[in-house]
């Protein structure tokens, strides 16, 4: 039966072929774990009947490998991640595409996601460095191999998790299922499905270097949006409330009036910059977390 099983996720992979990672990752997953389940429920109903004819069953119902690769197809199609970049320009010259990122919620939703990366990769580092460091020390122990697969379990949730955020802020399509594990009557098994599972340590590493990606992210969105600001805000700080543009032992330097209109210009042009910049981030950050969470 595996070997079924097997050869009608390779047929279904190759009908996907073209399609988004992501979708042929959902699909496969999809495929096996309603394939397993329903041989497995077929076989306890009427135990007398063979494996093939019990996945025959299934595979009448579920559809052929052609059959699912379409709907999927279809259903990529009518639900494309809400903030997927489009491919037409809407007919704008490229002083309206420069301008009006202020318009675009792509640019927003790239800054919120580098602005709380820090957040996420401090919590994803501290979950690995801490989980993998209890797991070798309880290795010795009963508890150590239960605990290492828990551990690894929940590295594939918190996986998903992360890929749901990154498409949700990124337009990134990713995995909206969770991967299918067999279920293996014996621990062991178990344990060594997971071990030897590469998206456990690929999700691991993506963990790991979140932190100092965080840690960038943060730094250059506080910096750019700090020196944006200050530029716009320059009449007002040195007018208003006598804020020098800048203090050199104990020396006050003040703008000319001439020159305070063309640093708020430059302020903003500044926080455009950033916009684009926050934009191109956030879709190089996207394509990478799809190369390490995203495995057929």
């Amino acid at each position: 039966m595996n070997n079924d099983i097997s050869a009608y996720l390779k047929q279904l992979k190759t009908e996907l072929s073209g399609s988004d990672p992501a979708t042929v990752q959902d699909a496969l997953s999809d495929a096996e774990e309603y394939l397993r389940s329903g041989v497995s429920q077929i076989l306890r109903d009427t135990p007398d009947l063979s494996e093939n004819a019990a996945l025959q069953r299934v595979v009448e119902e579920y559809g052929t490998p052609a059959e699912v690769a379409g709907a999927y197809r279809e259903i990529e199609s009518r639900v494309p991640p809400t903030l997927a970049p489009k491919s037409q320009t809407n007919g704008r010259s490229g002083a309206g595409r420069f301008f009006g990122v202020f318009t675009d919620p792509r640019a927003y939703a790239s800054l919120l996601y580098m602005t709380f990366a820090l957040a996420t990769g401090i919590f994803y580092f501290t979950w690995v460095t801490t989980g993998l460091s209890l797991s070798a020390g309880l290795i010795v122990l009963i508890i150590g191999l239960p605990f290492f697969a828990l551990f690894l379990l929940s590295v594939r949730g918190i996986a998903l998790v992360e890929g749901r955020i990154v498409e949700a802020l990124l337009g990134v399509r990713m995995p909206r299922r969770p991967m299918f594990t067999k279920k293996h009557p014996r621990l062991w098994e178990r344990f060594k499905a997971l071990f030897m599972d590469s998206r456990s340590w690929f999700a691991m590493i993506y963990m790991v270097v979140q932190l100092p990606l965080g840690i960038f992210y943060f730094t250059l969105v506080v910096v750019m949006l700090a020196l944006g600001m200050t530029g716009i805000a320059l009449p007002v700080l040195q007018y208003g409330f006598g804020f020098p543009v800048a203090q050199i032992d104990g020396a006050e330097y003040y703008a000319p009036g001439w020159l305070v209109p063309l640093f708020v210009i430059v302020g903003i042009l500044w926080l455009i910059a950033t916009m684009h910049l926050a934009k191109f981030v956030g879709r190089c950050h996207g394509r990478f977390a799809k190369a390490m969470l995203v495995r057929e």
